[in-house]
């Protein structure tokens, strides 16, 4: 088969980013990349413990930075290894200026007042939430369900899971209650965290209706 005419082919253009923006780029040119990369697979223990070292605040060093285990096919990353998602997204830049500036912006799904978070301010609502779900039992290793919409307080339920150890199932709040139903008994989760309802295109989900369905069949909830 001929390949396409020269005359129709689609030209192909290369569009670079504003010298603004390039300037506070991590890697500003290819052949910095390209030198990183080959580092990365040539040196691969040393390139990824340095990146862990620098970009993560850990709780406990790793043994080994990764293994694998050619019987089973198994690739182990920071095996021994101890970090906290919360701490990492939120405390580590709370020590620095960075506390003062925007992490999180909410649009809502209706055009209306936007809402932003700084770093301080994320940290002190999650901080809240942890300490709620502390009161009502939650700990370590207990299976948290979150069936919330795309609202500010859904990365601060997340975080609050992740910052005391209790594992969160997100399910999206557009599905239905025998779709959350079957996500809280798969998983086992003891917790359920609901709003009253979420809007969407202009339609009110009614969101705490469908956890009342659901709970009916999760007798452990």
């Amino acid at each position: 088969m001929a390949g396409p005419d020269k005359e129709t082919a689609p030209k192909v253009e290369t569009i670079y980013p504003p010298e603004e923006l390039s300037k506070g780029a991590y890697i500003k040119t290819f052949e910095e990349y390209k030198k990183l990369y080959d580092r990365s697979i040539n040196d691969t223990d040393k390139f990824w413990g340095e990146v862990a070292e620098k970009e993560l605040d850990w709780i406990k060093k790793w043994d080994t930075v990764y293994t694998w285990d050619e019987s089973k096919h198994e690739l182990t990353w920071f095996a021994g290894g101890k970090l906290n998602v919360s701490y990492n997204c939120l405390d580590r830049h709370c020590k620095t200026p960075k506390r003062d500036k925007v992490a999180l912006i909410f649009e809502p799904d209706e055009p209306g007042p936007s809402k932003t978070f700084t770093y301080q301010q994320l940290l002190d609502e999650v901080c809240r939430f942890a300490n709620v779900l502390k009161k009502h039992g939650i700990k370590k290793g207990d299976r948290v369900c979150i069936y919330l919409p795309m609202i500010p307080e859904l990365a601060i339920a997340m975080l609050a899971c992740t910052r005391i150890g209790a594992v969160h199932s997100v399910v999206f709040g557009g599905f239905s209650s025998d779709a959350l139903r079957d996500r809280i008994l798969d998983s086992d989760c003891q917790t359920l965290i609901a709003s009253d309802g979420s809007y969407r295109s202009g339609k009110v989900i009614p969101l705490k209706k469908n956890a009342d369905w659901a709970l009916e069949e999760c007798p452990n909830v």
